[in-house]
This record gives structure tokens, C-alpha cells and sequence, in this order.
């Protein structure tokens, strides 16, 4: 359920680069629709995907917000963050992330690859379970086209669409059983997702831990370039956080 802050506040719009705050792009863009706000802040719903989108110069009110949408002790995931959370909250998570984006990647489509939808939903969690790519919950597959390779009839492979900041969107959820790596399934995957979304006049972009050199290598060779680094965290909302006297108080939902 929506909800909203009693006081609304307002902000003039961003002067960063959509892919700057990608999520926040997408929360206020295509993926409005999908968006729960508190005062500045939005996010998706927790079956959708974690991400949580703050202001581009987020302030005390707007960290009081987050604290009110995920309830005392919550996990908050953060990213593309231009300032640090608050002294008082936990950091259980950090990992240093690279953005890349479409710079000549042969986009094309793949006979084998099949669309992926809700009734694929049980066979996506399982092989995501086994292969970790990233947060892939229940209603992931609602942010965009998700494509998998089936052999024998079992889902072995697949990639998709996650964040739309307007004019982009992001290939994400891309994974391969162990039993068929090496085959290039991933490398055409990701190539046919790029090019649905070459077809609406997007460009495609990704993300990928900077520690993962082997993936970012197979995305450079397949034409993507690094954009910028970024920042992947996951922070705990304190127990309390300070009132406007300065005592401390319980965070409230």
C-alpha cells in the first residue's frame, strides 16, 4: 500500500544524468506506476526488487523517511548513493560496482531464447538459488521482458530487464546453470535482451560487481563500456533516531 507523507515537499529536478540515480530515474519515469513514496523518498515494492531511490542530496527528513518505510532494524538497500547513510546506521554490506553501457554491442535476437513470464516464476527463484546473480524476488519479472534457454524442457538460462530510467534500460538477472557453462549462453542472452530494447529506441545498460573481472571482460568484449563506478549498500535502520529536540526516539512505520 502507497504511502505518503503529510507534509508533501517538493524538489526541482535533477540535474544529474538519469543513469546517475537510476532508480530514482526509473521511480519517477516508466516504472512510476510501481512506485511507493514517503515524502521524497521512493521505492519499489518488497517483492519487486529492494531498491530504494533517495534524493540526489538526501537530508535528515528524507533518512527519517526511509526509517519510517522499512520499520526499526529494517534492511535498506542503497545504491548510487552522493552521500554516505547516517552515522547511526549499520553498513552490513558494501561492494564497489561498475556501471556500463551500450557502446557497440552487436544486438541480436536467439532462436532458442523464450520469453519468461509469472507461470515461469518457480523455475526463475530455483535457478537463481542456485546460481546468485542478484536479488531476483517474486515479482521481478513484472520490470520487463526476461528471457531463458530451456534444455530438455528445464530452464537452464536467462536474462531480463530490471531498471528503466527514461531512454535506458537495464539488463539484469543474468545467469547459467553450472551444467551448461561455457556454451556462450549468457553472452547470446544478453545480446537478445539488448536488442528488444534496442527495438523501442532504448539503450541498454548494466550493472556488475567491479570484483567480478570475469563478467565485466565478457561484457566489454560484447561491446559494452564502463560508464562510471558506483557503490552497492545495505544498511540497518537504527533502533531510535533523533527527534527534532535532539533526544531520541523510536522509528515509527
Amino acid at each position: 500500500m502507497t504511502q505518503n507523507h503529510p507534509r508533501p515537499r517538493t524538489e526541482a529536478p535533477s540535474p544529474l544524468h538519469p543513469l546517475d540515480n537510476p532508480a530514482r530515474s526509473s521511480l519517477t519515469g516508466p516504472h512510476a506506476h510501481f512506485a511507493e513514496r514517503r515524502g521524497r523518498i521512493l521505492r519499489y515494492p518488497v517483492d519487486v526488487t529492494p531498491w530504494l531511490a533517495l534524493p540526489d542530496v538526501p537530508d535528515a527528513q528524507d533518512w527519517a523517511d526511509v526509517a519510517a518505510l522499512a520499520g526499526p532494524g529494517g534492511s535498506v538497500a542503497l545504491a548510487a548513493l552522493q552521500a554516505p547513510p547516517p552515522q547511526d546506521w549499520e553498513i552490513v554490506f558494501r561492494a564497489e560496482g561498475v556501471q556500463l553501457v551500450d557502446a557497440s554491442v552487436d544486438a541480436a535476437p536467439d532462436p532458442e531464447a523464450v520469453p519468461l513470464g509469472p507461470r515461469d516464476v518457480p523455475e526463475m527463484l530455483d535457478l537463481v538459488a542456485r546460481t546468485r546473480p542478484g536479488p531476483f524476488l517474486p515479482r521481478t519479472v513484472e520490470l520487463g521482458t526476461y528471457l531463458g534457454i530451456r534444455r530438455g524442457g528445464e530452464l537452464v538460462a536467462m536474462a531480463g530487464e530490471r531498471l528503466h530510467p527514461p531512454g535506458w534500460t537495464e539488463i539484469s538477472g543474468v545467469c547459467t546453470d553450472e551444467s551448461v557453462r561455457g556454451q556462450g549462453l549468457a553472452s547470446r542472452l544478453v545480446l537478445a535482451v539488448a536488442h528488444g530494447i534496442r527495438e523501442r529506441g532504448e539503450t541498454p545498460f548494466l550493472h556488475a560487481s567491479a570484483s567480478n573481472t570475469g563478467a565485466v571482460r565478457l561484457y566489454e568484449s560484447l561491446g559494452f563500456r564502463l560508464r562510471r563506478r558506483t557503490e552497492f549498500l545495505s544498511a540497518l535502520v537504527p533502533a531510535t533516531l533523533p527527534s527534532a529536540g535532539g533526544t531520541r526516539r523510536p522509528s515509527l512505520r
